[in-house]
């Protein structure tokens, strides 16, 4: 994608609202990322997961995020002149994601700001929740983005 057709800092305003998903969560993938990344057995095995809290075989809180994550890439990441992002402010895993779970949501730009020490980049501030089918939130978070300004020159820089 050129440069000029990508989102740029000026163009993200407070409110805007970028889909995510849908997303199938099948039994394979949880397993597969919980061997690699969390091999806990709520994770691994249907029935350790059905004796758990968590009532079935469950995605692992950090499966949810990387799923999140390829929604976000997909939905606008790609289309933005971004930098990549200096943390996490937070993120919660409010209800399990267990097989069969659909998932979708949104991102929300929370607001925005040019930054202080790097000429030429902008910092925005996002909210993402994730439901399952049943509307309930899975998963909730917010970040700064890093994504450079357009008009550079503006900034000072």
């Amino acid at each position: 994608m050129r440069e000029d057709d990508l989102l740029h800092f000026e163009d993200l305003e407070p409110g805007m609202v970028f889909p995510l998903g849908p997303k199938s969560v099948s039994a394979g993938e949880i397993v597969a990322f919980a061997m690699e990344y969390d091999p806990q057995p709520m994770h691994l095995d249907a029935e350790a997961g059905r004796n758990s809290i968590l009532g079935g075989l469950a995605a692992s809180g950090w499966h949810t995020c990387s799923m999140m994550m390829r929604m976000m890439t997909d939905s606008y990441l790609l289309r933005m002149a971004a930098e990549g992002a200096p943390g996490i402010d937070y993120v919660k895993w409010k209800k399990p994601v267990l097989v069969g779970d659909v998932l979708a949501g949104e991102t929300r730009v929370l607001d925005s700001r040019k930054s202080n020490s790097r000429p030429g980049i902008g910092i925005v501030s996002f909210r993402h929740e994730l439901r399952n089918q049943k509307g309930e939130t899975v998963l909730e978070s917010e970040n700064p983005i890093m994504l450079r300004l357009r008009t550079p020159e503006e900034s000072g820089a």
